[in-house]
């Protein structure tokens, strides 16, 4: 059991006192110290990874209404990221309080992948406890900053420039972009690029304009070509450390 001083804490960390402690307690329990993996935080992270999904994917949708279904992706994918999880779980204080087995205690810092996995079942608990509404308040109360930090880094990337010094590399050529298709009125067009490398065709995106088209059609060819994957939008830890959570 996590011990009454640590629950306290933890939900003055979170601004949320639970109804149900047992939630809370589950959420900070890792597999390597519980008696059943059933009662360790597994199940919850699993929750809580979809309730993130959700926030995150209703929140981008409704900011960047000019953003097309690949650049939300994207964007979306970042946030949710392992990397981004334990960074709010380190900054907020939440990582220190989990439990864990003999086995995995030492000094420093626990694994990425622990710190993410704890605020990932965290938001599954408090979604159990308190409702959907409770839990998008939270996410977005501690991962809002990383949302606009993604969104302006994602716009600073020059995809067709890494993708061209890849096909360079790998196929001696140069990528070809190619319009499929244009939607809506003059004013407010949308296209839809594909880009081909020598012989091989990639996954269309749309865009609001053709120069972003070809970026994210870029970015789709880089990640089929396994060149480059959503972390490419994540910040050095110096950056990670200068965002206020």
């Amino acid at each position: 059991m996590v011990s009454t001083e640590i629950l306290e804490q933890c939900q003055g960390i979170l601004a949320h006192r639970f109804h149900d402690a047992r939630l809370l307690n589950e959420a900070l329990t890792h597999a390597s110290c519980a008696t059943d993996r059933l009662l360790s935080n597994e199940r919850l992270e699993f929750l809580g990874d979809a309730v993130l999904g959700l926030v995150i994917c209703r929140y981008v949708y409704e900011s960047f209404p000019d953003w097309a279904e690949g650049q939300l992706t994207i964007l979306k994918s970042a946030v949710v990221s392992r990397k981004t999880c334990a960074a709010v779980s380190n900054a907020i204080g939440l990582t220190d309080l989990i439990r864990v087995g003999p086995g995995m205690e030492r000094p420093g810092r626990l694994p990425a992948s622990l710190a993410a996995g704890v605020l990932e079942s965290v938001v599954g608990a408090i979604y159990l406890d308190a409702g959907f509404e409770e839990a998008r308040q939270f996410v977005l109360r501690h991962m809002g900053t990383w949302i606009d930090f993604y969104a302006a880094s994602a716009h600073h990337q020059n995809f067709k420039s890494l993708l061209q010094q890849h096909a360079q590399r790998a196929f001696g050529c140069v990528p070809a972009y190619e319009v499929l298709g244009e939607s809506g009125p003059d004013h407010k067009k949308s296209f839809q690029v594909r880009v081909r490398i020598a012989d091989r065709e990639f996954e269309p995106t749309w865009g609001s304009t053709k120069k972003q088209a070809e970026q994210w059609a870029a970015f789709l060819a880089l990640q089929a070509l396994s060149a480059i994957d959503e972390t490419s939008l994540e910040p050095d830890e110096s950056a990670m450390r200068s965002v206020k959570t």
